[in-house]
């Protein structure tokens, strides 16, 4: 008999599979001023399903990946479209504003299991050279499934109502169970053992006192916090101040699929003349060049150069972002696993603050979000520029 821990899922699926949760997101972001106006609630308090969507990622992150561990991949896996599923099925049927924010909960906690046991199933089923290939055009994908949620939300409001935008959740969610259920092998080595909670205090410990960890925690934070909370802010900016559709607001999306493109390109053209660090503090310095820019062009409410400023500040973002994530856990190889679980749940609780702090911050002014983007360009640069010091003299 074939053993089923040796087969390996097809690429198709894995886009699947690691794509769904940001559509899940990001869908979101153009009904945002029609969810404000349909439930009676201030356009900040609608935000709060951007941000309060990272808290149970970040929980869930942590615990699928035990439950991976412990279980095997494929019953994590299982299990978390299935919660998924039921959030999304509580967010078509939600009566009030207090009930469709708890079904966001259900929703991302479910989803989370699309990020981590995706990523663990593809580190244990491909190595080298088809490795190489198989994360560079998961990470394509992942690129433009941000993109594909604002598209898909906006034509379905136009088209349908809002509401309907919950029941393309809801047959996301069943497609995608159905589509692993039917083909997704298990993957876990039989070596794979959790880590106690004497040794994970020991990691988290470690981590905490790694000044490497919380800069490159910052920079990761921070570029999906300023991703997230544009994706929180903008529908007001281009919706509801320049009169654009939810279909045109939508199709916004693709000019930070672009960035994001762009910016892996650039990496790769940039690493054969400079240091990837050198790289990654330049990438951070264009942004906060970008990010002054759009200030200016929000002051003087010029569309344009508004646009060109957004392009720029997360194509800075995203020729910094592939450092940040490849040096931020070296020297913890030994106990990646744990590490990783911590690491990304600190982050992604620090994501949901940046975009909470958004949508505390938002008065109706469309020169918030760029002021916004210019404060934490600035930090993340000097954050990083401190870091190659302290690196260089300790």
């Amino acid at each position: 008999m074939k053993n089923v821990q040796k087969q390996q899922p097809s690429l198709l699926l894995l886009i699947v599979l690691v794509g769904f949760p940001q559509i899940s997101e990001s869908i979101f972001t153009p009904i945002l001023p029609a969810l404000s106006r349909a439930m009676h609630v201030t356009a900040g308090h609608s935000q709060l399903t951007m941000s309060w969507y990272f808290i149970a990622f970040a929980l869930g992150v942590l615990l699928w990946g035990q439950f991976a561990d412990a279980y095997g991949r494929r019953p994590a896996m299982l299990g978390g479209l299935a919660i998924y599923l039921l959030g999304n099925l509580g967010l078509l049927l939600s009566p009030s504003f207090s009930w469709l924010l708890g079904a966001r909960l259900v929703q991302a906690f479910g989803a989370s299991a699309g990020s981590v046991v995706t990523q663990t199933i593809m580190r244990e089923s491909f190595t080298g050279i088809r490795g190489a290939q198989v994360f560079a055009r998961v990470s394509a994908a992942l690129a433009l499934s941000p993109a594909l949620g604002p598209l898909i939300g906006g034509a379905v409001q136009t088209h349908f109502g809002y509401r309907n935008v919950f029941s393309v959740l809801v047959m996301l969610a069943v497609a995608c169970l159905l589509y692993a259920g039917t083909r997704l092998p298990e993957t876990r080595p039989a070596t794979v053992r959790v880590a106690s909670w004497a040794q994970q205090r020991q990691v988290v410990g470690r981590l905490i006192r790694d000044p490497g960890v919380w800069v490159y925690g910052l920079l990761i934070s921070g570029i999906n916090g300023l991703l997230f909370s544009y994706y929180a802010e903008a529908p007001f900016i281009f919706e509801t101040h320049f009169g654009f559709s939810a279909v045109a607001y939508g199709s916004l999306g693709l000019l930070l699929a672009a960035a994001s493109l762009g910016g892996a390109l650039l990496v790769n053209w940039l690493v054969t003349f400079w240091a990837p660090t050198t790289v990654a503090r330049n990438g951070l310095w264009l942004s906060v060049a970008a990010a002054g820019g759009l200030v200016v062009a929000a002051t003087f409410h010029q569309l344009v150069g508004m646009l060109i400023g957004i392009f720029l500040v997360f194509l800075g973002l995203n020729i910094t972002l592939p450092n940040a994530l490849n040096r931020a856990l070296i020297g913890y190889e030994a106990v990646m696993g744990s590490a990783s679980g911590w690491f990304s749940l600190a982050y992604y609780l620090a994501v949901s603050a940046l975009t909470y702090l958004m949508s505390w911050l938002h008065h109706g002014s469309i020169t918030t979000l760029p002021w916004y983007m210019f404060g934490v360009t600035l930090v993340m640069a000097l954050a990083y520029g401190w870091l190659g010091y302290h690196q260089a003299h300790h």
